[in-house]
């Protein structure tokens, strides 16, 4: 069924926004990117705040939230959607795929096809939430490319908490990282994959615990890559002056403090999606999970 009808239309015609979400605030590391590669387009960005994380959620109930917020965000009038989550990449991007008739793009591939290409030797690092490392998408992605490479992957669950809180520069972080990081500071790696998009709010301190050998691999920021590519096959890139909105599914202290820090900019007013406009969509069935 075609929820979002129509062709391409000419570059600086389609004014359409682009429709980005994540579990929380960790997908404005891909809105930063669109704002600094893409600034004649439009965002809008669903923050599902009311459920953060999904990493430790099931791949049915990931998959739920996502064709949710989907269908909320197609209701926008978007020209695509990108999935800034890394664990509903893993888990939902092909449901959403089969769902709607616009371009999804997830988190993964970008962010693998650079790691390959930094990683002469085949030694790359992999970090995520406990669904995103559980699902094997990454070294699965990985192995596809380079069959050779020697992939170290660690689920790092605390992190998203976290960085919600806005403690990216405090001790208990800290603490954390280098636990989550012990065995990868030793082993020799070329690059890191942030394998959530929450974890760029944090990478000077990963970076700095790495060493400057190790690259560090932005997710979010590779798909924008590919999402920019994408609209310019489509002739759908757009120029002028953009209108951001930005949707969250309920009211966190600092959601709006660590956007605009971490954007460099103030944000316009952000809105509290009431959640009734949601589950409706909860008595569907999840195509492509049926069978499970």
């Amino acid at each position: 069924m075609a929820l979002n009808p129509g062709g391409p239309l000419p570059a600086s015609h389609d004014r359409r926004p682009i429709g980005v979400f994540d579990s929380g605030l960790g997908g404005l590391t891909a809105v930063r990117e669109i704002l600094r590669a893409l600034p004649g387009e439009s965002v809008v960005y669903f923050g599902d705040t009311a459920r953060v994380p999904y990493g430790n959620k099931s791949r049915e109930t990931v998959t739920r939230f996502a064709l949710e917020i989907a269908h909320f965000l197609v209701r926008q009038n978007i020209k695509c959607l990108l999935v800034a989550c890394a664990t509903a990449s893993s888990h939902a991007l092909e449901a959403l795929r089969r769902s709607f008739d616009i371009p999804v793009l997830g988190v993964i591939e970008p962010a693998v096809e650079t790691a390959v290409r930094a990683s002469p030797h085949g030694r790359i690092g992999v970090i995520g939430t406990l669904g995103t490392v559980g699902s094997g998408a990454y070294p699965a992605a990985i192995a596809r490319r380079a069959p050779a490479a020697h992939v170290i992957s660690r689920a790092c669950p605390l992190f998203v908490p976290l960085i919600e809180e806005g403690w990216l520069d405090h001790p208990v972080t800290r603490g954390v990282a280098e636990e989550y990081l012990a065995e990868l500071r030793g082993a020799a790696l070329e690059s890191l994959i942030l394998g959530c998009t929450h974890y760029p709010l944090i990478a000077p301190l990963l970076g700095g615990l790495l060493g400057p050998g190790v690259t560090l691999v932005d997710s979010g920021a590779e798909a924008v890559r590919s999402l920019a590519s994408l609209l310019a096959e489509r002739g759908q890139t757009a120029s002028g002056s953009p209108e951001h909105h930005f949707y969250i599914s309920d009211e966190p202290r600092n959601f709006t403090r660590v956007a605009q820090a971490f954007l460099g900019r103030e944000l316009p007013p952000v809105t509290v999606v009431d959640q009734t406009d949601l589950p409706w969509f909860e008595r569907l069935p999840v195509r492509g999970t049926e069978a499970r």
